[in-house]
């Protein structure tokens, strides 16, 4: 595998610093010098060796037999129910008291060891040991695999999305554990997707009367925009809050900053 010095990596720290944060992929990179895996639509949920939190802190209150046998290392990984349930998995991790059946189908998939030593190879390799040992039905380690050249990972990603999945990551084969948002992960998606805050909701009109006609929200740069599409039915009758965070999809910015074709994806889960 071909190497470039790790220090040519830039780092940019974010408010979950606490944690590995991706980068949006771009292109123009030397794709063998990264180990790629699918993209889970999941809750990013962290174990100290005795609890379960978000990647902000927040304590998530799982059950005590989904925990129990969970190894004393350190994990980072995502929660998840399979493609294309986030909301049905949102809704019970969420709770503050657990509900056994709602959690009997969820998977923790492990991609990260907290202040491990080694590079992220060495990692990947160590989590597959740990989670073998570990002999839990729901524990699982997340496979990690090579790509030889940017047509392979476009084919590769059109095969995920093609069963429902979101899209792929990449991580630097060679990075130490770091922390913040970095790009020695990289997420690649068809379509990209980003956060802002609801400041204000306007009135739908004609069919969605007296219901909700778009968000307008504002991104962490400062941009405000309305958000009109992708909602349900349910969501615009119980729209989200004031003040709440949002997720979306887009295609690309306008010279001003603003997504173009941004569409609803979701509540963040986290406050």
């Amino acid at each position: 595998m071909l190497t470039m010095p790790f220090a040519t990596q830039s780092i940019a720290k974010s408010a979950d610093s606490g944690v590995l944060l991706a980068q949006v992929y771009q292109g123009g990179i030397d794709v063998r010098q990264y180990l790629v895996s699918e993209k889970f639509d999941g809750v990013r949920a962290v174990w100290d060796g005795n609890s379960l939190h978000t990647r902000t802190g927040r304590a998530i209150a799982a059950p005590a037999w989904f925990t129990k046998d969970l190894p004393n290392t350190p994990l980072d990984g995502e929660l998840w129910l399979g493609r294309g349930k986030f909301e049905v998995l949102s809704s019970a991790v969420r709770k503050n008291v657990p509900i056994d059946e709602e959690w009997r189908g969820i998977s923790y998939l492990i991609f990260e060891l907290p202040n491990a030593s080694g590079d992220f190879q060495a990692r990947a390799k160590r989590i597959a040991e740990i989670v073998k040992q570990a002999n839990v039905a729901h524990l699982k380690a997340v496979t990690q695999f090579h790509i030889k050249n940017d047509a392979q990972l476009q084919i590769k990603l059109k095969q995920i999305v093609a069963i429902g999945g979101e899209g792929l990551m990449l991580h630097r084969a060679d990075a130490p554990y770091i922390t913040g948002r970095s790009d020695v992960l990289l997420k690649l998606k068809l379509l990209l997707d980003a956060e802002a805050t609801v400041v204000s909701h306007t009135a739908g009109r004609g069919k969605y009367q007296g219901k909700l006609g778009a968000l307008v929200v504002e991104t962490p740069e400062g941009v405000r925009f309305k958000l009109g599409t992708g909602f349900s039915d349910a969501q615009r009758a119980n729209p989200p809050k004031i003040g709440s965070m949002v997720t979306y999809t887009y295609r690309d910015v306008t010279k001003n900053g603003k997504p173009k074709f941004a569409s609803f994806l979701r509540v963040r889960n986290e406050p």
